[in-house]
């Protein structure tokens, strides 16, 4: 009886009580690591981001703050969001059902202001390949701070509307005291924070690549057959990381919609436990795929990393 009493999470409540979430065996360990390597790749890799460019003037451009924009949603997310769902693995919910639904909120808000920020990324590079000319004054510092500014306004009130339900009744669905669960409205949630954003981003990275393949085409008639072959390389190039943008988007959001339409959202079960998982290693790989192919993120890097940025005059050096 007393060993029984020992898994509950409130042994008082007996029968209504939960047990404990993870037993603490060689899984739970390996998970735990992962989720925190995972963590500390997201904070530090998206910090680096946030410090590059809010340090450097040189890099105060209107499509830098887009990306500073989506480091900070993703910066969030390790900071915030990947030890909350960490925790809901290893232990029992203890601290009421306001914070409870208070996370989640959070959790949905940096959630859609990432994939908010990648549509803005989307649309800033189809802007820039297919009318360069104008994108100046299309993209301009106002623009492009109002655009972020709806973003995260965006993001906030859909993950009011859609939590709207489990403020009204706080803690109605879960099964049992020790747990945080909410339900939310399943349609509402694939359609517009993931079938609409991956709809535009497609279209726009579509537009962009046949723009790039006839650009390259032009040029082939114009230049020597020497440099065919870095023509051709170039359109290579573009036509992998367009591809890779929108392939590690699918990968990692597509699982977490599949299961999603179950009828409360819980992080208990092994499939979901590797599902959010999934969901969040896309906030370590976009400083990696919107950043890392820039020279000026590693030579930043290299500025940070030995210090040099705390030298005087240190935010005018010449980057790009």
């Amino acid at each position: 009886m007393e060993t029984e009493e020992a898994e509950l999470c409130f042994p008082h409540l007996h029968n209504s009580s939960c047990r404990k979430p993870l037993k603490h065996t060689s899984e739970t360990y390996i998970t735990l690591m992962l989720y925190t390597l995972m963590t500390i790749a997201i904070i530090l890799l998206n910090l680096l981001v946030i410090v590059s460019i809010a340090h450097f003037r040189q890099l105060h451009s209107a499509s830098n703050f887009i990306l500073l924009s989506l480091a900070v949603s993703d910066f969030l997310v390790g900071l915030v969001v990947s030890p909350f769902v960490n925790y809901i693995m290893i232990a029992c919910w203890y601290f009421g059902e306001i914070l409870c639904a208070f996370f989640y909120v959070v959790t949905c808000i940096v959630l859609c202001a990432s994939v908010g920020t990648i549509v803005l990324i989307s649309i800033d590079r189809y802007i820039a390949i297919s009318d360069p000319l104008r994108y100046s004054t299309k993209m301009n510092s106002k623009t492009v701070n109002i655009s972020i500014s709806i973003c995260w306004m965006n993001a906030l009130l859909y993950s009011v509307f859609v939590m709207f339900e489990n403020w009204l009744n706080l803690g109605a669905y879960k099964s049992c005291h020790g747990e945080c669960v909410i339900s939310f409205l399943k349609e509402v949630d694939l359609i517009w924070a993931f079938v609409l954003p991956i709809a535009i981003i497609i279209i726009l990275y579509f537009q962009v690549f046949l723009v790039v393949v006839s650009q390259s085409r032009a040029m082939r008639s114009h230049v020597a057959a020497v440099n065919y072959k870095n023509t051709k390389k170039s359109e290579t190039k573009a036509a992998k990381n367009l591809g890779l943008v929108v392939l590690v988007y699918v990968l990692c959001y597509c699982p977490y919609y599949c299961v999603a339409y179950s009828d409360t959202l819980a992080i208990a079960s092994p499939v979901q436990t590797f599902i959010f998982f999934l969901l969040f290693i896309n906030s370590a790989l976009n400083p990696l795929i919107y950043t890392m192919i820039y020279p000026w993120f590693r030579k930043s890097i290299k500025l940070i990393v030995t210090l040099q940025i705390l030298r005087s005059g240190s935010r005018d050096f010449l980057i790009l």
